[in-house]
């Protein structure tokens, strides 16, 4: 099989990069290694940027009305104490707002675009198993792909690109670096309540005694709730049993206590999410390059990771198009990748840390009233929305299926 670009990982990030290149008259091969759209759980929100690259390709709308909740802010509670308040309608419309859109919905859309278009071969159920390599070390030249039925698909291709995840088997077959780093102090247990009639329209984060507990509207009528634990609590808290974990939530969060006594009943409704960061040694080498979490992994903190993952598609598009070199897609996500990292390791230190006491608490609410109210706050909600930069789709290399403004 031959390409132009052979994509590995069918997620967000993948699937609008083959978006992109599809539109600019380019072969692509895409292998996913799950199969139906049944995913493990990712992120579901989706910042402003995520969500600008998306409308400029012509996604966003129709992946929207499969279903979506439109959360208007961001808070911090301390004590029911409002310590923090972003509020996004104070950014430009139409991106004035975060998405929480089921991943599923937006894949869905996207692939139904690609699928549209000519030169898109699809490989369902493909996992990537080696490197077609012109000599050891590189440079890379295509991809083998192992089927469900274990039969072997060698795709032939100038780049490779993997867009397959912060345990990208594309980035270890190349043997680079995942960087890992345990910048985190916590990580999060996730799961879902169905909640009719208790939306919020907002992220907010609960913070009483030692805990805090993330929580967002998901669709439909349920709400998403991540449990933060110190790292590498898990085991403590599967020994303490499901009523413990039940009754310190509840704690948390008595205004859907009745919903945790009711549907909390199992440790098997919890899912782990091991939270740390990584920043992969080499993101570019001759014939391969890792986008998203394969290049760059965040935690879930202000919901970065698929807005940067679809940012460096967008990035990377008019570089492959135009034949340019790939070291300018490093030299402008590397540094915006850095600086979330950053950002990101204050705001769980800040969000998630220890609980303050009264004095502490009204004092830190003034201040960040105070914050948020002034230009300050205003580049902050821009900067945790948009990123550093604002990053177009080049719609002007477009030349097939152009989407209508």
């Amino acid at each position: 099989m031959r390409a132009d670009v052979c994509v590995v990982g069918g997620g967000p990030a993948g699937l609008a990069l083959a978006l992109m290149l599809l539109r600019s008259g380019m072969r692509v091969v895409l292998a996913e290694k799950s199969t139906g759209l049944r995913r493990e759980f990712h992120g579901e929100i989706l910042q402003p940027g995520g969500q600008r690259v998306l409308d400029e390709l012509g996604v966003l709308g129709a992946a929207r009305a499969r279903g979506a909740c439109v959360l208007d802010g961001f808070q911090v509670l301390e004590r029911e104490r409002v310590l923090l308040d972003i509020d996004y309608g104070r950014l430009d419309a139409p991106y004035d707002h975060l998405l929480a859109l089921p991943q599923p919905h937006l894949i869905a859309e996207l692939l139904d675009a690609c699928t549209r278009l000519s030169g898109f071969t699809y490989l369902e159920g493909h996992r990537i198993s080696a490197l077609v390599e012109q000599r050891s070390g590189g440079p890379y030249r295509g991809a083998v792909l192992r089927g469900p039925d274990g039969g072997r698909v060698t795709v032939h291709a100038p780049v490779v690109v993997g867009a397959d995840g912060r345990f990208s088997k594309t980035r270890a077959l190349a043997g680079i670096g995942a960087g890992r780093s345990e910048s985190f102090a916590q990580d999060v247990v996730w799961f879902a309540l169905e909640a009719p009639g208790r939306a919020t329209g907002k992220v907010r984060v609960h913070r009483v005694g030692g805990s805090a507990v993330l929580v967002h509207d998901a669709y439909p009528d349920r709400l998403r709730i991540g449990w933060t634990l110190p790292h590498g609590g898990w085991s403590g808290a599967v020994e303490r049993g499901i009523e413990a974990i039940r009754d310190e939530l509840a704690a948390v969060l008595p205004h859907v206590a009745d919903l945790l006594h009711a549907q909390l009943t199992s440790l098997s409704r919890l899912s782990l999410l091991d939270v740390f960061a990584a920043h992969a040694t080499e993101w570019v080498r001759d014939g391969l390059v890792l986008i998203g979490d394969a290049a760059h992994t965040h935690g879930p903190i202000g919901a970065q990771g698929i807005n940067l993952a679809l940012q460096d598609a967008a990035v990377l598009h008019p570089l492959l198009v135009e034949g340019r070199p790939l070291a300018g897609y490093v030299a402008q996500r590397a540094p915006v990748a850095e600086r979330v990292h950053r950002m990101q390791v204050m705001q769980a230190r800040a969000m998630l840390g220890p609980a303050a006491g009264p004095v502490t608490s009204f004092l830190r609410a003034g201040a960040a009233s105070l914050v948020t109210r002034t230009p300050i706050g205003a580049k902050l909600t821009r900067t945790i929305a948009e990123g550093p930069r604002v990053v177009p789709v080049r719609t002007d290399l477009f030349t097939v299926g152009v989407a209508a403004a």
